[in-house]
């Protein structure tokens, strides 16, 4: 398959690297000197600067000639640049119909690509999940899906194992797709679940940074445990009234991603809550780790959204507070501990 995969930062690198051996990839990246570089010495040297790039990746500063053979496109971007790159997609010239495709088919595929993303999060000031982005922006004729679940970019670059979920409302598309990324060393499910794989790969984010703080004041493992237990029930409110599947939420996307990225030191989010405890301010942190951490900026949206719907999210209302009215760490955590007790499943 010619999968190209647009955004050259450490998710979409690992991915060519985990893919090219089994298909064609192209990596497209806007910074043409980024792509130079990676072109002369095989290495992302920014993001993953101790793993080789395979020698029959293809590498691309040309969005139309990235696009141009591609039967499956990997969005790699933050959620943030997911809408206006999309965007860049619908204004590509259709393909002529596959002669190989039956009618039916071809009136499905009519961009002559599938599309699938990996960033994790909700669209600034919408609110929106990605899928729903992708809905507005892209015309019929268009496949596409989402591929989460637990997993680190230096991990997958390395080729230890793997364990994610595709989820289209295209089933056919999600079964199909999910084959022919699937190899030995990273297995991929199939789900028509987008709503829960997403709500699990954004708040998971969130609660990371929270997992962050509690480590970091040395809490201890039986704080950390209670932290992703309730937060899991959070993550499982909200995706519900959302529409997802709580099945979705108790499995790779929901708590398999939950667990990596709330204990893994390799987690940017988590990092951010380690750093807020250490008495850093916010626009230090992200400095400090020159890397997208979605859930700083998921945190505003799920907090205004669990407002609008009445959903009730302590774990994560107590992180917004932290972030964006400067309530110090220690404050909030003596305010969750206080909280009145409830019912463990019909309480909060």
């Amino acid at each position: 398959m010619n999968i190209t995969i647009i955004g050259a930062g450490a998710w979409g690198t690992a991915l060519a690297i985990s893919l090219a051996a089994s298909h064609r990839v192209t990596l497209w990246a806007r910074d043409a000197a980024q792509i130079e570089a990676m072109r002369v010495t095989r290495y992302n040297q920014h993001y993953l600067p101790d793993i080789l790039l395979p020698a029959n990746v293809k590498l691309s500063a040309d969005f139309s000639a990235a696009l141009a053979a591609a039967e499956l496109v990997i969005i790699a971007v933050p959620t943030a640049a997911l809408r206006p790159t999309l965007h860049q997609l619908v204004q590509l010239p259709l393909r002529p119909f596959d002669k190989a495709f039956s009618p039916e088919r071809s009136r499905r595929v009519r961009a002559g690509f599938g599309v699938v993303w990996v960033c994790k999060g909700f669209e600034a000031e919408t609110a929106k999940l990605p899928h729903q982005v992708a809905a507005e922006v892209l015309p019929e004729g268009f496949q596409y899906g989402v591929l989460s679940g637990p997993s680190f970019a230096q991990e997958v670059a390395r080729g230890f194992p793997t364990a994610l979920t595709l989820a289209s409302a295209d089933e056919e598309f999600a079964r199909s797709t999910a084959q022919a990324l699937h190899h030995a060393y990273l297995r991929i499910y199939a789900s028509n679940d987008m709503v829960g794989v997403e709500v699990g790969g954004a708040v998971k984010n969130v609660m990371a940074i929270a997992a962050g703080i509690c480590d970091g004041m040395g809490l201890g493992l039986n704080a950390r445990a209670a932290l992703l237990t309730r937060g899991l029930a959070e993550i499982t409110r909200l995706g519900l009234k959302l529409g997802g599947r709580s099945e979705t939420l108790s499995g790779l996307s929901g708590l398999g991603d939950l667990i990596l990225t709330c204990t893994g030191d390799l987690s940017r989010n988590r990092q951010v809550g380690l750093l807020l405890v250490q008495q850093h301010d916010l626009p230090e942190i992200l400095r400090r780790l020159g890397h997208v951490a979605e859930g700083v900026y998921t945190v505003r949206e799920v907090h205004h959204l669990a407002q609008r719907l009445g959903v009730a999210m302590p774990i994560c209302e107590a992180v917004y507070r932290i972030l964006y009215e400067n309530i110090p760490a220690a404050e909030m955590v003596t305010t969750l501990l206080n909280r009145v007790p409830n019912s463990e499943f019909n309480g909060v």
